[in-house]
C-alpha cells in the first residue's frame, strides 16, 4: 500500500478557551495512567485526551482523516506507546506541534504517525478547528484550503519518511 505524502483533512486545534495553545501536554493527558491495562489498539481511542482539562469529549467530535495541532513539548512524560497509538486507533492522519518529547517523537515516529513540528498553532488568523488543510509531509508546507494560507515548515527528515511510507519501525527493518 502506497502512503499518501500529501495529506488532506479537517484541522483540529487544541487551544484554551482563551485561544492560547496549550503547551506541556504530557502523555498522562494523552491516555492516563488508569487505562493501561488496554492492550487492543482499536480500544485506545475512546480515551485519547480524556485527562486533559477541556478536551474530555476529544475522541467523540473526532473523525477519521483529521489532522491535529497543538503547543510546545506534547507528549512529554513516559513511554507510553499507548499515547500515540490512541490517535491511530482514532484515525488521526496526523500530528502538527510545536515542538514534542523526546521519547514521543521517537514512538510516533517508530509507529509510523506522521508528526510535524510548525509553530502554526500560534497564528489563529491562519488555523482554527474545522479548517479544511493540506500537509506535505515532505516538504512540510502547510495549507489551510478554507481560509487560503499557507505555513512554511520543515518537512519529516528521510528516515522519518522511509518508516512511514513502510507502515512503521518493524516493516521498514524488514526492507533493509
Amino acid at each position: 500500500m502506497v502512503k499518501p505524502i500529501i495529506l488532506k483533512g479537517r484541522a483540529v486545534v487544541i487551544r484554551e478557551t482563551s485561544g492560547e495553545p496549550i503547551d506541556d501536554v504530557d502523555t498522562d493527558m494523552i491516555f492516563h495512567n488508569k487505562y493501561l491495562h488496554i492492550i487492543d489498539i482499536n480500544e485506545m481511542g475512546q480515551y485519547a485526551l480524556d485527562n486533559l482539562d477541556g478536551w474530555k469529549d476529544f475522541a467523540k467530535t473526532t473523525k477519521k482523516g483529521d489532522i491535529v495541532f497543538f503547543g510546545a513539548n506534547f507528549g512529554s512524560g513516559s513511554s507510553r506507546q499507548q499515547a500515540v497509538d490512541c490517535f491511530t486507533a482514532l484515525g488521526v492522519q496526523a500530528l502538527v506541534a510545536k515542538s514534542y518529547g523526546a521519547i514521543y517523537k521517537r514512538n510516533a515516529i517508530n509507529a509510523g504517525l506522521p508528526i510535524l513540528q510548525s509553530d502554526i498553532i500560534d497564528d489563529k488568523s491562519i488555523i482554527e478547528t474545522g479548517d479544511e488543510v493540506e500537509v506535505n509531509l515532505e516538504t512540510g508546507m502547510i495549507k489551510n484550503l478554507t481560509k487560503k494560507k499557507e505555513h512554511s515548515n520543515k518537512g519529516m527528515s528521510k528516515v522519518q519518511m522511509d518508516i512511514y511510507k513502510a507502515g512503521d519501525l518493524f516493516a521498514y527493518a524488514k526492507n533493509l
